[in-house]
């Protein structure tokens, strides 16, 4: 199969074009959502998705959760200035993963076998970043 810039890709598949378009909104919406709010409070809170004119929000926290509600109304106006499509703001409490790995044990997410197909792409790959990124997911593993 001849390299193929992503781009590329996804610009001929409708369903990734579509994933795509989605999650630069989501994005944008992000970006915007966290003009409006504290620095303590954008550290704690994330889009989650854009659906039927409304946003679903994620908390980290039922504190955050509820500061979002109470600040709720002045949002939805910051967001449909720059976002008219939005019209309505759902919050959701989505808690942090608080499990810390081991550090005497090392984490492994790749088999063996996936690692030696990794390899063998990346030693078929010109100079790129993507050569970089798999060599360096390799080292890490």
């Amino acid at each position: 199969m001849p390299a193929q810039k992503i781009g590329d890709l996804i610009a001929r598949t409708s369903e990734l074009r579509a994933l795509s378009h989605q999650a630069r909104r989501l994005t944008e919406m992000q970006q915007v959502l966290l003009e409006a709010v504290p620095l303590q409070l954008a550290r704690a809170i994330q889009v989650k998705n854009f659906r039927a004119g409304t946003l679903f929000l994620l908390a980290s926290n039922a504190a955050v959760a509820a500061k979002l509600r109470q600040l709720a109304p002045t949002l939805l106006l910051h967001v449909r200035k720059l976002r008219s499509e939005v019209t309505g703001i759902h919050v959701e409490v989505q808690a942090a993963n608080q499990q810390k790995a081991c550090p005497d044990k090392p984490v492994r997410d790749i088999s063996l076998t996936t690692a030696s197909a990794l390899e063998r792409l990346a030693g078929t790959l010109k100079d790129s970043p993507l050569k970089t990124a798999l060599t360096r997911l390799l080292q890490r593993r």
